[in-house]
């Protein structure tokens, strides 16, 4: 087991990590920008590591200053987080350089899923389901149609090493298909400073379906389930439920299975999240994220195990834990992700918190890293907190939702909070009724 663990992140993930490192007797090091100075995973942490302004370019991404900080400190592994360096091979690669083990898959990995036609081959070829579309890169308007008249319209264009729903245009008609290829080529050229894009089969009503799993890097591989992260405003999730309201358990232990196994025959070792987008009872591959996601907690909820401990035991040679028999699904739990933004526009809400004051009670879990005073800097992701709910079936775990929503405080800035009491009133949220573009939809109608 590591003796010291480098956090390489912030915020409540940052919290998160510590957390499990403490309850596994590590000693913890974080680093933090001069903005993040008073942040709660600096004050709780053994060791704390200035390094930079707070431009994530000049601190959180600055991967010379965090491995001189691993090597002042003495640290024999870093945990990334989610975001920053977390999908980053050449960090990947100059950790192990430096006999500093990176807490994720290899380097090799993290390049074959980073690249969305290369990660799309790689699905099919472990049998993973994918969206129909092109085998590459499209280059021009003629390749560009004769694609989109084989698979049929609506299509997608979408940015190779895109994310985050940039570089992503719908072509509903031939007549939408130039304008949207040239535009998502441009914006991934701009965002990714790769200007390659991709074409798929554009899906109208789909639910957004994510298979956690693990691998052991030695050829055994497990799924912990799925998450159902279909309430997203521009490609952004607004949270996360387990299991799917949407799937029944054939549906659930086939992908599951299918998904274990190519983790298993990959050799991949470390957590990582197959997405799909579901429709009439088809799976159809996206991407994979080789990293921990930001609804991880729901499915720990689930499940009772620990997917930090889980991360932190693979990559020190430990192994898997658990085998896929010993993994039981129990009752059903919801994320609400709580940014410091107007529930209406949108509009980052940086400032002081006046006021904070979170939720109780059975079945009731909050990660964040803000209190009372904490100042929000303008400088990062708009995230401060993650309200997770877990009950016996779904119908107790949205009465206890409503509830921990109702008790939740956060004053003097703006955030979510509002928004996410108006949808768990809604008839279809209430249902589970809902796809990928229903929160979009609702908004609309708000305004």
């Amino acid at each position: 087991m590591f003796q010291k663990i480098l956090i390489a992140n912030r915020g409540e993930i940052a919290l998160r990590v510590l957390r499990a490192c403490k309850e596994l007797g590590i000693q913890t090091v974080v680093v933090h920008s001069t903005a993040d100075a008073d942040a709660m995973h600096v004050r709780l942490a053994d060791e704390s590591v200035c390094i930079g302004p707070p431009p994530s370019r000049d601190s959180y991404l600055n991967i010379h200053q965090i491995v001189a900080a691993c090597e002042i400190t003495g640290a024999d592994a870093v945990h990334p987080g989610y975001g920053f360096l977390s999908e980053n091979a050449k960090f990947a690669d100059i950790l192990a350089a430096h006999n500093i083990t990176f807490i994720g898959p290899s380097g090799d990995h993290i390049r074959i899923m980073g690249d969305k036609i290369e990660a799309k081959r790689t699905a099919k070829r472990l049998g993973i389901p994918v969206v129909p579309g092109s085998d590459g890169a499209v280059t021009d308007q003629k390749e560009a149609r004769r694609i989109a008249a084989e698979i049929g319209y609506p299509v997608i264009i979408k940015a190779s090493a895109g994310g985050g729903g940039r570089g992503m245009k719908v072509a509903l008609t031939e007549a939408d298909l130039e304008v949207a290829l040239q535009t998502a080529s441009t914006e991934a050229g701009a965002a990714f400073g790769d200007d390659a894009v991709y074409i798929e089969k554009y899906l109208e009503k789909p639910r957004h379906i994510e298979v956690q799993v693990f691998g052991d890097g030695f050829g055994r591989g497990v799924h912990f389930g799925e998450r159902d992260c279909s309430l997203q405003r521009r490609h952004q999730k607004g949270g996360g439920e387990a299991p799917s309201p949407a799937l029944n358990a054939e549906e659930r232990a086939r992908i599951g299975g299918i998904c274990a196994k190519a983790i298993a025959d990959l050799g991949y070792s470390g957590a990582g999240t197959i997405e799909f987008l579901y429709e009439n009872g088809e799976f159809y591959f996206i991407e994979m994220n080789t990293r921990l996601q930001v609804e991880h907690p729901v499915t720990e909820a689930i499940t009772g195990i620990d997917l930090v401990h889980e991360q932190i035991r693979v990559a020190s040679g430990g192994g898997l834990s658990v085998k896929q028999e010993d993994i039981k699904f129990n009752g059903h739990a919801i994320e609400c992700r709580i940014n410091a933004e107007d529930p209406r526009t949108f509009t980052p809400s940086p400032g002081t918190i006046t006021h904070f004051h979170t939720p109780g009670g059975l079945g009731i879990r909050v990660d964040s890293g803000v209190y009372s005073g904490y100042k929000i800097p303008p400088y990062y992701d708009s995230l401060i907190g993650k309200l997770i709910v877990h009950g016996r079936n779904r119908v107790e775990c949205m009465m206890r939702l409503r509830r921990a929503l109702d008790e939740f405080v956060v004053d003097g800035i703006k955030t979510t909070l509002p928004l996410f009491r108006d949808l768990v009133g809604n008839a279809d949220i209430a249902n589970g009724d809902y796809d990928i573009h229903w929160l979009e939809k609702y908004l609309a109608k708000e305004e």
